[in-house]
């Protein structure tokens, strides 16, 4: 089964419109770095998407380390800084469409938002 993960900095206390549109970012950053069979593949499997929360920014990026040394495609997403937040403010990482397991490794411990 293949699915995505969205982890927002939960430190951030976003308002619920802002907290869409950078998961919205990260899915489609992950989506695009994916070749177009394993896309296909995860929407088949229903294309799973699971939002989870880290502490600050810190974790983000030692989560994305992770992924990084998983061979998991992943997306840090940075703010354009346009309305709430300083522009470059790290809010959330994106991994996959891959494998459940291989994201698990990275991941699982982690709360749902």
């Amino acid at each position: 089964m293949l699915k995505q993960v969205i982890i927002v900095r939960k430190d951030l206390k976003l308002e619920p419109g802002k907290l869409a549109a950078q998961v919205a970012h990260a899915s489609v950053e992950c989506v695009l770095k994916t070749p177009k069979k394993d896309v296909g593949a995860w929407r088949e499997d229903g294309a799973k998407k699971v939002v989870l929360q880290a502490d600050g920014e810190k974790e983000l990026v030692d989560l994305k380390k992770l992924a990084d040394r998983e061979k998991l495609r992943n997306a840090l997403i940075r703010d354009a800084g346009r309305t709430v937040l300083k522009p470059g403010t790290t809010t959330c990482l994106g991994i996959g469409p891959d494998a459940e397991q291989k994201i698990d490794k990275v991941s699982g411990r982690l709360k749902m938002l």
